[in-house]
């Protein structure tokens, strides 16, 4: 059996589609899949055992975006089976133009709002006339090992602004536990100057046992640093996820989006913090009234609080 998989886009989504992945496995046990999908998407996808073949969807630089999916597609050669996680129009031409027996595309199915693993299980689900159960998220690399407990911080969101909390304080949670935890910062190339903020903020309050990685990280050992912290403090973002994929205990700070669809999944160590206002979740990349409400009531002090609830608890023992 061979078939096709075109992933979302995104780092968080495409962790999301693997229970859906999963289940495609557990109806063809000896499939052989090809990945076609953005960088990061294929990245952090690439080493799941069935995966024989990946490919860069880098069509966008194509002078002629459409002649260059076709020849892509057509390059492939035949598939018993071709899904697309995606429901663009450029999506819907590709999957349109692969030489397979059976084509999906991805649809929403349920009106209602759930979260978005069940709604790519759902379509699986569809696809294969099965009745699977969307379980835990699922990623193949090996946790790095830290010599001492270790906190993560994650100031960053690929999304937009709207969705990044602020980097002061983030160094005040950072600094409050960093007796208890070496700190680790992560970003992407477009976070640097705030991890730079946070790391002047550490520095000018005498904390020393801190590693600054934005800007520093592949897709890879992103995933295996974040698979081996004791703790993990982020905004929505694709981090988020890869933590939940390793049940890591971790806060999550939500405004502009919508938790009940994009929070952890099945991580039973995470916690969400956010503010229920008229004007969230508003979906939006920067906040359209120039506030930031939803973002800046979120003090410091709560985070704190909710990290020491979880060390209470102890969440976080098994990493200890």
């Amino acid at each position: 059996m061979k078939i096709l998989i075109e992933l979302p886009t995104w780092l968080g989504d495409t962790i999301m589609t693997t229970p859906a992945i999963e289940n495609i496995v557990k109806e063809h046990p000896d499939v052989k899949i090809t990945l076609f999908g953005s960088f990061v998407s294929i990245e952090i996808l690439k080493k799941h055992p069935n995966v024989v073949k990946t490919i860069l969807d880098d069509s966008k630089k194509a002078n002629f975006r459409f002649i260059n999916l076709y020849k892509k597609a057509k390059s492939l050669g035949e598939f018993d089976k071709a899904f697309s996680f995606r429901r663009t129009l450029s999506s819907r031409f590709f999957l349109f133009c692969i030489s397979s027996k059976n084509r999906f595309g991805y649809k929403r199915y349920i009106k209602e709002q759930i979260h978005q693993v069940q709604r790519y299980n759902d379509f699986v689900n569809r696809s294969l006339g099965s009745d699977y159960v969307a379980a835990d998220l699922k990623l193949y690399y090996k946790p790095k090992q830290f010599s001492k407990p270790t906190l993560g911080i994650n100031p960053g969101a690929t999304y937009g602004s709207a969705k990044r909390w602020y980097p002061d304080r983030f160094a005040e949670v950072a600094y409050t536990f960093a007796s208890k935890y070496d700190i680790v910062i992560f970003g992407g190339e477009n976070e640097i100057d705030m991890a730079k903020d946070i790391e002047t903020a550490l520095v000018e309050k005498g904390v020393k046992n801190f590693t600054n990685l934005a800007g520093a990280t592949s897709i890879v050992e992103l995933t295996k640093q974040i698979a081996g912290l004791s703790l993990f403090i982020t905004g929505d973002s694709g981090p988020m996820h890869i933590a939940a994929a390793y049940k890591i205990p971790s806060i999550c700070l939500f405004g502009p989006t919508k938790c009940l669809e994009t929070s952890q999944w099945k991580n039973p160590f995470g916690k969400i913090v956010r503010f229920e206002l008229e004007c969230s979740p508003c979906m939006k990349r920067e906040c359209p009234l120039g506030t930031h409400e939803c973002m800046k009531l979120i003090e410091a002090d709560m985070v704190i609080k909710e990290v020491q609830d979880i060390i209470n608890q102890k969440y976080i023992a098994r990493k200890n």
